[in-house]
């Protein structure tokens, strides 16, 4: 079987140092794909306990697996939907713990004429919580 590679994904990220990853496991309700704590030496994808450790704590969920799209559209929709995305109390939550959010948004651009797509909205509502978008473009 073959592998279809996708052009595109998306994740979100939380970073701080306050509370620990459980404790955004229980505001969203979403168990992370990825999490770190400060200090501890995290596996590497191999399994192996990293020779590095975390220089800041994260949480952070991505779309990878469960969109099959190669535009960044439906991967944020379905991000923002498995997060309730927008929250009132997300951005006095951030400021209490110092965090900072992000929309991390790989797009493969191998051909040089893809634009990617991140709809006003989307913009508009992490700006409104305080987040950013940023956009990772690989190209060969």
């Amino acid at each position: 079987m073959t592998v279809k590679h996708q052009l595109a994904y998306a994740s979100f990220t939380i970073y701080q140092e306050v509370e620990p990853p459980e404790f955004w496991t229980n505001y969203f309700g979403v168990t992370p794909d990825m999490q770190r704590v400060k200090g501890q030496f995290p596996a590497t994808p191999s399994g192996q306990k990293s020779k590095f450790a975390a220089r800041i704590s994260l949480w952070s969920v991505d779309s990878k697996d469960d969109v099959d799209s190669d535009v960044l559209t439906p991967h944020l929709r379905y991000l923002i939907e498995r997060l309730a995305l927008p929250r009132s109390d997300l951005p006095e939550l951030l400021r209490r713990t110092g965090a900072q959010m992000r929309f991390f948004c790989y797009w493969d651009n191998e051909s040089g004429d893809r634009v990617p797509d991140i709809p006003e909205d989307i913009r508009t509502m992490m700006e409104a919580l305080g987040g950013t978008i940023e956009i990772d473009e690989y190209r060969d």
